[in-house]
């Protein structure tokens, strides 16, 4: 055997344990994720050889879908109920629901929008403001907070002809980008993404004003590829994507329950 060939077989012998361990894992995330899971995706696409395969929703329609058998391996949610309503059902993977970040809401506005959100809610009441976008309270967190804020503010009862509701945080986003709502009560991490950073403006909700956004994971009890989704939520759990995920404007869960 000459030289060349030893370098091949050596070459192949190194190869052949990674690509027969890369593995695809589905996940479901809630779509405040939508721009931060998809270079975490890629980082651990990078550092380990499994690809992710995302899906982006509202929490509840993916609680919905679980129920019923769809097809993921990890389910990321925008609160921390339905990851426990699954595992109470007994859907999840025992001891994997991880509580891995608390999320933000703010009042967002285009550049080129006349309205001030740095007065606060009360601007929703300003004429000008024909339309508000905020997330559907029936499925999404994120939409149930900003109910609950409106209300507490004491504008609600005012502005609720005016609401327009999202299918999902994104999409809530969405109307406001396109012209179909004035403002939108989305959540910070969509407003930090380099994609909407310059788009727009906005004020953060007083954290009082709503429950915490207490998000959590979980890997499900039906997946195929329990271990490739362990070795994504440790990745999650890291320092590096835990300091990613900062920059995004997610909170650690323990930071959100002290306020």
């Amino acid at each position: 055997m000459n030289m060349k060939s030893v370098c091949l077989g050596l070459f192949l012998l190194f190869l052949t344990p990674i690509t027969l361990c890369a593995e695809e894992i589905t996940v479901a995330a809630a779509s405040d994720l939508s721009f931060v899971f998809r270079e975490i995706a890629a980082r651990f696409a990078r550092e380990t050889g499994n690809t992710v395969k995302l899906s982006f929703g509202s929490s509840g329609n993916f609680y919905s879908q679980i129920q019923v058998g769809a097809p993921y391996d990890v389910f990321f949610s925008a609160d921390v109920d339905y990851p426990k309503k699954l595992e109470a059902a007994g859907l999840v993977e025992p001891g994997t629901l991880y509580p891995y970040a608390s999320g933000k809401l703010v009042l967002w506005a285009p550049n080129d929008s006349p309205i001030d959100v740095h007065q606060g809610l009360k601007c929703v009441l300003d004429p000008r403001v024909r339309k508000i976008a905020i997330a559907n309270p029936a499925h999404a967190p994120y939409g149930r907070a900003a109910e609950t804020a409106l209300k507490k503010e004491g504008v609600y009862e005012k502005v609720s002809g005016k609401l327009v509701l999202g299918e999902n945080i994104s999409q809530t986003a969405h109307f406001v980008e396109t012209g179909n709502a004035e403002v939108g009560l989305i959540a910070l991490s969509l407003t930090l993404a380099p994609e909407m950073k310059e788009r727009g403006r906005y004020y953060m909700v007083p954290a009082e004003l709503y429950s915490p956004i207490t998000q959590a994971a979980v890997i499900l009890k039906a997946s195929l590829k329990k271990q490739t989704a362990r070795r994504f939520l440790e990745f999650i759990r890291s320092h590096e994507i835990s300091a990613l995920l900062k920059q995004y404007g997610f909170e650690s869960p323990e930071s959100s329950s002290r306020r």
